[in-house]
């Protein structure tokens, strides 16, 4: 069922970061009026917000992935510094060239809080590492040496997991999901390599063969999370957050959808209302610059988005 027209209009009465994308890929805009949308994150809205707060050394709340004198102490994630910062500004469409300066300013002045070690070589977090990979590829920088350590750091069962450094031997949903959304844009930008794109299709049937939502030993639900509707995604799994990927991933690579993501379809398509929308359920908790979603109950536009999106792809794929 494609969008109403009053739903479109709904979702196009929207900040340029999603508008520009809900033109491109549900209300079949020409090329022309999606780009000049997007060329308004940089100057109107939310994108701008987010550009105005950027400190004088390229970061942003002072630090690379907590913002500066976090002593984790407060509720949740904060979600201000420069890692997160820069990873919204990529998803919202702005066009690198906004930032000139900003990757060599963070080599010179941005270090991880883990170990100290330089903003552009990473650190041991298999997430930081694949958001600080697609950052890089999107801002022009030399990041090879990240992508290279995905494939050393894969797991035996596919994916990856952020507390492999603990000693971890299992690949957890979240972390393999926040490495494959890395990966698929980096190799988008730079062509990637055969050892990457294969480390990429492992980490996917990791997933694909728990159909997205179902441990493999027992078939229960991975979590709760896995159903769960909540945006901006951050690093939470969930499996609409999942479909957004693998419909990239599948356009990408010119495939048709796997069918294992038959069930996590069908979540999405039951939270569905009535009227075509769906309800935000709740926000991570942690410290932002501004809101840019609803409150939990009401009909969010980016949800409603992504929903519509995937379901658009997987409906006209397998010809519903």
């Amino acid at each position: 069922m494609p969008p109403t027209p009053e739903l479109l209009d709904w979702l196009l009465d929207a900040d340029p970061a999603l508008r520009w994308q809900v033109e491109r890929d549900l209300a079949g805009a020409p090329e022309d009026v999606w780009r000049a949308t997007r060329a308004r994150v940089a100057t109107e809205g939310f994108g701008a917000r987010l550009l105005a707060l950027q400190d004088p050394d390229g970061q942003w709340a002072g630090g690379a992935f907590f913002p500066a004198g976090y002593q984790g102490d407060e509720e949740g994630q904060p979600w201000t510094a420069t890692t997160w910062t820069l990873t919204t500004l990529r998803d919202w469409g702005l066009d690198a060239a906004v930032l000139a300066g900003t990757a060599e300013k963070l080599a010179a002045s941005s270090r991880w809080e883990y170990d100290d070690l330089p903003y552009w070589d990473g650190e041991v977090d298999c997430c930081i590492n694949g958001w600080t990979l697609a950052n890089g590829a999107w801002l022009g920088v030399d990041v090879s040496g990240i992508a290279r350590w995905f494939v050393d750091h894969r797991l035996a069962d596919g994916g990856w997991n952020c507390e492999w450094v603990e000693g971890s031997t299992r690949s957890s949903f979240h972390s393999t999901l926040n490495s494959l959304k890395s990966l698929l844009y980096y190799e988008a930008a730079t062509g990637g390599g055969d050892e990457l794109r294969a480390a990429r299709r492992a980490g996917e049937e990791y997933l694909l063969e728990r159909r997205l939502l179902r441990r493999l030993s027992t078939d229960e639900l991975v979590g709760p999370w896995a159903t769960w509707f909540g945006y901006p995604f951050r690093h939470a799994f969930s499996a609409l957050n999942a479909l957004d990927y693998f419909r990239a991933a599948a356009l990408h690579d010119g495939v048709e959808p796997d069918p294992r993501l038959a069930d996590a379809v069908e979540v999405v398509r039951e939270a569905r209302r009535p009227d075509g929308t769906w309800l935000q359920e709740g926000r991570l908790p942690g410290r932002v610059w501004f809101e840019i979603d609803v409150l939990p109950g009401e009909p969010s536009t980016w949800l409603t988005f992504h929903g519509a999106r995937v379901l658009d792809w997987w409906d006209g794929a397998r010809g519903a």
